[in-house]
């Protein structure tokens, strides 16, 4: 039992003596062990600065960048928002001569987002029909967002049945389609409002057929009575 306090009086006085030699060196340790390990912590935002924010980790004043503070464009105006909230950051930068220390909320953020996304894509099968919104409209096709927030690309060769020259003659930003997903690769759906249409025509075909069996039926019976005398 005098043996473990001893040991345990000699450790807090080595944990004296590091903090008392050197205790700032022990500081960046602990910032570097971050770095490399790439471990989330929660920091709180002391100030809106010139580019970005303030918040203080391991009593060090670190940076965080408007760049890294969302996943989405932060005004200059829009910093002291921040201010007071606490946020969960990674250590991206640690510069122990310039006494600089960068911050990182954006790289939690996004992966929660892609966890997000796999769960809704996981939620997706091949051949359901459904509704989104053309959120953009490139030179190769639309990325069109869909009813459950995932995004699948429509190639322009899926857009319709007629070749056109670009996207933006059949579609618009803010459009509403209805989309037919083809396949699911490495998380990214693929669309066709064109497979729809073929749908659409195939169901319309059924239905004329069905029809004029049923008015050849009818003809027929009209047919037989007429020649029973009736």
């Amino acid at each position: 039992m005098a043996e473990e306090t001893m040991n345990d009086f000699m450790d807090e006085i080595d944990k004296s003596l590091a903090k008392g030699k050197d205790g700032d060196g022990f500081i960046w340790d602990k910032l570097h062990a971050l770095l490399d390990s790439g471990e989330y912590v929660d920091v709180e935002v002391t100030e809106a600065v010139k580019g970005g924010v303030v918040a203080f980790l391991e009593e060090k004043r670190g940076f965080i960048p408007a760049s890294k503070l969302s996943l989405s464009y932060i005004d200059e105006e829009k910093l002291p928002e921040f201010v007071g909230k606490t946020l969960k950051v990674k250590v991206i930068t640690v510069d122990e001569e310039e006494d600089k220390l960068v911050l990182s909320a954006k790289d939690y953020l996004k992966e929660e987002a892609d966890k997000k996304k796999a769960e809704a894509i996981a939620k997706v099968q091949v051949g359901l029909v459904t509704e989104g919104v053309v959120e953009s409209i490139q030179n190769y096709g639309a990325f069109v967002k869909l009813e459950n927030g995932t995004t699948g690309l429509v190639h322009i060769s899926q857009i319709c049945n007629q070749r056109i020259a670009h996207p933006s003659s059949v579609l618009k930003v803010g459009q509403t389609v209805k989309v037919k997903v083809t396949a699911i690769k490495d998380g990214k759906l693929s669309l066709s409002m064109k497979a729809v249409d073929e749908i659409g025509a195939e169901e319309v075909t059924e239905e004329k057929i069905e029809f004029e069996s049923e008015g050849e039926a009818t003809t027929s019976l009209a047919d037989l009575l007429k020649k029973a005398g009736f």
